[in-house]
């Protein structure tokens, strides 16, 4: 396929995935049934966020005039890529370099979400049959010519060592903040509470830790975190609350909650499932030199920065860590 046909067929993979069918919403089922965490309104944010950041006419157009290598023939590479599995289809713009890349891309998918993904290569498969060999999903990947692995930062150490050898990106544990100034509006407060909240905070862009001006009231930020109360009806989500509840209880560590989500001070960027951390500031300027500085870091939150409620919504051109993942391919 020349680039005007993979454009084509994006956007048509973006129309269907946008939709529906009586198939797609049986296999949305499939997927929460596979895994208790793709709820089906987290199932359903994910494919719209991917549908209109990923596979719009206009941002896919946009995306390959950036990399005319694209256009190039050139001697297709084996691929492997390792995918996650934190939240729904987190691997499918790893998928989606590789197949404009036009190499041949082998996926190993995590057990927790690999219904979605498998459907995806279906459809294509079955609307422009000459894709079915573009990608294979195997459970062991070797004899690759480059590797993108994604995964904590105990599995990269081993993906360090199997994958030093070849060309490659790996990927550790990294997590998002925001910085607040107190002068948010309830909007912007409520739109922080998507970027929390989404995939209740199992996502590397979600927002795991606010810092504050000193004396800052938590009121009002309690108050639009609230948007989510439902989520203490899921069974999993609520066992990870009472159970940290109960260690700030035991510990005598100070606390603040609205029945949902538990308010900390600790200085980590990560917190745990139902957690929120925060931290103090004096001087903001000195705050986004060290936010800047940490390694950790995938995106940060604010008024200066990413705009509230699009830490969950990253265009092609947001890649993780940093990393242009097209780029690398493109120059196998």
């Amino acid at each position: 396929m020349n680039t005007a046909e993979k454009e084509a067929a994006l956007v048509r993979l973006g129309q269907y995935l946008a939709g529906d069918s009586p198939e797609l919403t049986a296999v949305k089922e499939r997927a929460y049934l596979a895994n208790g965490w793709f709820t089906p309104a987290f199932i359903d944010d994910s494919l719209r966020s991917i549908c209109r950041y990923y596979l719009a006419p206009a941002a896919l157009e946009a995306w390959f005039k950036q990399y005319p290598a694209t256009a190039l023939e050139r001697s297709p590479k084996k691929v492997g890529i390792v995918v996650a599995g934190n939240i729904p289809l987190v691997g499918f713009h790893d998928w989606l370099c590789g197949f404009v890349s036009g190499h041949h891309v082998k996926m190993k998918l995590s057990s927790k979400d690999e219904v979605l993904m498998r459907h995806i290569l279906d459809k294509m498969a079955e609307w422009y049959p000459e894709t079915a060999q573009q990608t294979e999903i195997l459970e062991i990947l070797k004899d690759c010519d480059a590797y993108i692995a994604t995964g904590s930062n105990n599995s990269a150490r081993y993906f360090h060592y199997y994958f030093s050898k070849y060309p490659h990106i790996i990927r550790h544990n990294r997590t998002s903040a925001a910085i607040l100034t107190g002068r948010e509006s309830a909007a912007e407060l409520e739109a922080l509470a998507d970027d929390v909240m989404l995939y209740f905070g199992l996502g590397c862009r979600n927002v795991t830790k606010v810092m504050v001006p000193e004396g800052y009231d938590f009121e009002s930020l309690l108050k639009a975190l609230g948007k989510y109360d439902y989520l203490a009806d899921h069974h999993k989500y609520k066992n990870n609350y009472d159970y940290n509840l109960a260690l700030f209880l035991l510990n005598n560590r100070p606390y603040l909650t609205n029945g949902s989500i538990l308010l900390h001070e600790a200085e980590s960027l990560f917190s745990p499932l139902s957690v929120l951390h925060y931290g103090y500031y004096k001087d903001i300027q000195q705050l986004q030199e060290d936010m800047a500085a940490q390694p950790d870091l995938q995106c940060l939150v604010g008024q200066q920065f990413t705009p509230f409620g699009k830490a969950q919504q990253p265009s092609l051109t947001d890649y993780a860590d940093g990393v242009d993942t097209l780029a690398f391919l493109l120059e196998l």
